[in-house]
């Protein structure tokens, strides 16, 4: 556990860093924003096309991983919603914490931290991870709240929600990386170091980011937030264990599947919830909460899974 902890530390580290320039003010919000938006459109996509490239469709996707990940996370998401719903919250805010609770940074901290702790071979399910959430608990909340805000689901937000993955550099990364290697296509050794150099950006330049955005949030709505911190540091990762069980998920793989379940609340989330307007607060204070506990919880997950 020890070592595990002394292996992660580095990386919260740079969290740390950034929180206390944002916190200083050295690194002012706008700062940070155009630091995000170089890390999201740029070395984070370098980094998930190097990756991609490198692997083929047969290797990312696995049926049993899908299953278990899809099935575990969703009754984290079930839970989520019925305990919102039993607290008599209207549906946009009752999905806003079902989400909440069973999203993880995965493309700004499990990437770059999970691949280094767990190796190269950790690709494969993490991007598998990152895939899903994007692809189906992200289409299944906008369609929610914006159902919900709106008295109805039409064709038009079905257009909106396909342009939106279209328009994200993650996804597209991703598929571009795919198509290259399904194709069989030569890496050119300048373009190769490329994508080697500016994504090796992505990992401090991330995690930076991660901290400096924490700085201005308060723990604000603290009961609800503890509540969906904990959903999503231990409800999920235990969810997605035992599924990864039921559906029989080769040993290391399953692993990669749950660390990658324990990670913090991820940052995207808030723009989500303060775009619709739908308990920015209470998602703010999750994010600010589980991150900071993740620095224990993160490394005890990391350990059982590379022990078992």
């Amino acid at each position: 556990m020890l070592a595990i902890f002394l292996k992660t530390l580095p990386f919260f580290a740079l969290i740390g860093l950034g929180w206390a320039a944002g916190r200083l003010r050295f690194f002012p919000p706008e700062a940070t924003a155009w630091l995000t938006k170089f890390v999201f459109y740029f070395a984070l996509s370098a980094m998930l096309f190097r990756f991609s490239a490198t692997l083929s469709l047969g290797e990312l996707f696995n049926g049993r991983f899908v299953l278990a990940y899809l099935s575990g996370t969703a009754l984290v998401w079930a839970v989520g919603m019925a305990v919102a719903r039993a607290r008599r919250l209207p549906l946009a805010a009752a999905a806003m914490e079902a989400h909440t609770g069973m999203t993880g940074n995965t493309g700004f901290l499990g990437v770059p931290m999970l691949v280094v702790l767990l190796g190269p071979a950790a690709v494969g399910p993490v991007l598998m991870v990152l895939a899903i959430d994007l692809i189906v608990f992200s289409s299944l909340i906008t369609l929610l709240v914006t159902g919900a805000k709106h008295g109805r689901v039409s064709a038009a937000m079905f257009v909106a929600l396909a342009l939106g993955l279209l328009k994200n550099p993650m996804i597209m990364s991703m598929v571009a990386g795919l198509a290259w290697a399904g194709f069989s296509l030569p890496m050119p050794g300048p373009l190769m170091e490329f994508v080697t150099i500016l994504g090796a950006a992505a990992t401090p330049g991330a995690l930076f980011a991660i901290g400096a955005s924490l700085a201005p949030r308060s723990a604000e709505r603290i009961r609800p937030a503890i509540w969906l911190s904990f959903a999503k540091l231990v409800l999920h990762p235990l969810a997605v264990a035992v599924a990864a069980l039921l559906f029989a998920v080769e040993p290391y793989a399953a692993g990669v599947m749950i660390a990658a379940a324990a990670l913090p609340v991820a940052g995207n989330v808030y723009i989500l919830a303060s775009h619709y307007g739908v308990a920015p607060q209470r998602v703010s204070a999750a994010i600010l909460i589980s991150t900071a506990f993740s620095i224990l919880t993160v490394p005890a997950i990391i350990a059982w899974v590379t022990a078992s």
